[in-house]
């Protein structure tokens, strides 16, 4: 496995990450047992990255994580923790709560569901407009301090928060949605995070599924996950959308590739500073993602796939109207 460092500052790294979300939430029913087989077969394929958030499936996912890894050395994998998503018990979300006094306690309780004294990574799941970026960071800075957490990230925040962020205390990495589909950070998110050293964990490199190469116009008709309520799921637009998946597909024909494939290896030649995350729920979702890292996209190879996918021709928003405010990185403020 290849393996790239997290920024300047960061933990040395596999060059795809293992998104854990999907095992949890979001997505449907869930099987325990292929969850946890995938996640030993990641480690098998020596996937160190291993990303998970405390309110996926409001702590199940932890608790999967920490039964999938109780025979694994703790020095073997990364774990990136996200925190600050407010649920109900109808799994509904309510906000966020960055404060000092909550990321202590969010804290808390991830170190107890994981299994862990320590957190390789740590950071707020979407910027809290109520609490000053310095706020938050200064509190997971002093968990840092204490020894219960290695490195701070972002998640989805815009350049002019990232640069006040990285003031405070260096931050590794920007996790951040990124693949054909959605590729709003090159105009100003990525530079800044190229000039500070901070590397991108992008997640969604799939476009939840659209890039897969197995979404149908009949499964957004029959969609009862989260996808059902996706603008890029919805009537025109997955028409669209469909219609630059199969532009795609003759690109990933011609190479003897999938179209996950094509569109994961196109994440990875962006730079060695950006590491996709790989959002697989089973086992044969995770070796469709392994296999990008053999295929060796040519300048011509990604012209071709830039043509059939051009920036900026995905029919609508990446999230929902109300999850979109939520987003910092939508506020294009400049740095």
């Amino acid at each position: 496995m290849l393996t790239r460092s997290l920024g300047r500052t960061g933990p040395k790294i596999s060059a795809l990450g293992l998104g854990c979300m999907g095992m949890s939430d979001f997505y449907g029913a869930t099987d325990r047992s292929e969850a946890i087989a995938t996640i030993h077969a990641a480690i098998d394929a020596d996937i160190t990255l291993l990303d998970t958030g405390d309110f996926y499936g409001m702590g199940h996912n932890e608790l999967l994580l920490r039964e999938a890894l109780q025979d694994v050395w703790r020095d073997q994998v990364v774990l990136s923790v996200k925190f600050g998503a407010m649920r109900d018990p109808a799994k509904g979300f309510n906000g966020y709560d960055c404060r000092p006094l909550a990321v202590k306690n969010f804290l808390a309780y991830t170190l107890e569901r994981l299994g862990t004294d320590y957190v390789d990574i740590y950071r707020p799941s979407r910027v809290d407009p109520e609490v000053p970026i310095e706020e938050t960071v200064g509190a997971i800075a002093d968990m840092v301090k204490a020894g219960y957490v290695r490195h701070i990230g972002l998640s989805e925040a815009s350049a002019s928060t990232i640069r006040r962020a990285h003031a405070v205390h260096p931050i590794c990495d920007l996790q951040i949605e990124y693949s054909l589909l959605s590729r709003g950070i090159e105009a100003d998110i990525l530079p800044t995070c190229r000039e500070l050293g901070i590397s991108v964990t992008a997640y969604g490199v799939l476009s939840r599924g659209l890039l897969s190469g197995h979404w149908t116009r009949e499964r957004s008709a029959n969609s009862s996950d989260y996808r059902s309520i996706s603008p890029r799921f919805q009537g025109e637009n997955v028409e669209r959308n469909l219609a630059l998946v199969e532009a795609l597909r003759a690109v990933a024909n011609a190479k003897g590739a999938t179209v996950a494939q094509l569109a994961v290896a196109w994440v990875l030649s962006r730079g060695s500073d950006i590491v996709p995350l790989i959002g697989a729920r089973r086992r044969d979702q995770l070796a469709d993602g392994l296999a990008a890292l053999a295929l060796d996209l040519t300048p011509d190879d990604i012209a071709r796939i830039e043509q059939a996918v051009p920036a900026g021709a995905a029919a609508g928003d990446r999230y929902p109207t109300m999850q979109m405010a939520h987003l910092d990185s939508e506020r294009r403020k400049t740095a």
